[in-house]
């Protein structure tokens, strides 16, 4: 009976041990390694390929993205030098620019990445009481020398985080009422723009603990 107890106290104390183990665990960190070897000092930044219903989310998204990886240390190729570069060559949908092979896209514009982003979701969401913009993407930088991926995350923003949106009070029937009213109101002053900016910020900004890293314009090149 006491060599039964015994076998069952050390099965508990591994179990424990175990769960223990797993709480403690550090996140997996971002590996840097094919970056820090490719060194890009110049990037293309593509028109991201929208998954939404909303035809404006790519352009609201794109004209937005120079800015942090400008500020992230990167020369960034002119959206409108890009933009008419593909129209020229009868290419203007984003599903379509991405397909072109990456030594085609160095050859043309002479950058050393390119960055390939795609939308989720952008827009207005209802939340029974209440309601919010939301702005999710994903991005991918690949060397356009060797079609290494040298990075990739997603990030996403809403209006909240903006002060956008005030609490609601009163009762269900008036939260719902409010609800709707804010609904409307995000769709009619565009305020998907306004968070797609912050969407962004979080996801090109360079910086520990998963951004990009510091480009050689940036003062911090080289500290990670």
């Amino acid at each position: 009976m006491l060599k039964l107890i015994s076998v069952k106290l050390v099965s508990a104390l591994s179990v424990v041990g175990l769960l223990a183990a797993c709480a403690t665990q550090q996140p997996h960190a971002t590996d840097y390694t094919a970056f820090k070897k490719a060194q890009p000092h110049s990037i293309l930044a593509l028109p991201p390929v929208n998954d939404t219903t909303d035809v404006s989310a790519s352009t609201s998204m794109l004209s937005q993205m120079t800015q942090p990886l400008a500020e992230s240390g990167y020369y960034v190729i002119p959206v409108a030098v890009m933009e008419e570069t593909f129209k020229q060559n009868g290419l203007t949908a984003p599903v379509d620019i991405e397909q072109v092979a990456p030594a085609k896209l160095r050859e043309i514009f002479g950058a050393d990445a390119v960055l390939f982003s795609r939308i989720s979701q952008y827009g207005s969401v209802y939340q029974l009481v209440d309601a919010t913009t939301v702005v999710a993407a994903s991005a991918k930088l690949v060397d356009l020398r060797t079609g290494d991926v040298l990075w990739q995350k997603t990030a996403s923003a809403n209006g909240k985080e903006m002060g956008a949106n005030v609490g609601v009070g009163g009762g269900l029937i008036v939260m719902l009422v409010q609800a709707a009213v804010k609904q409307v109101a995000h769709s009619l002053m565009d305020e998907g723009h306004d968070v797609a900016g912050l969407t962004s910020l979080r996801l090109l900004s360079a910086g520990p603990p998963d951004g990009l890293l510091y480009g050689p314009r940036s003062p911090k090149f080289g500290s990670e």
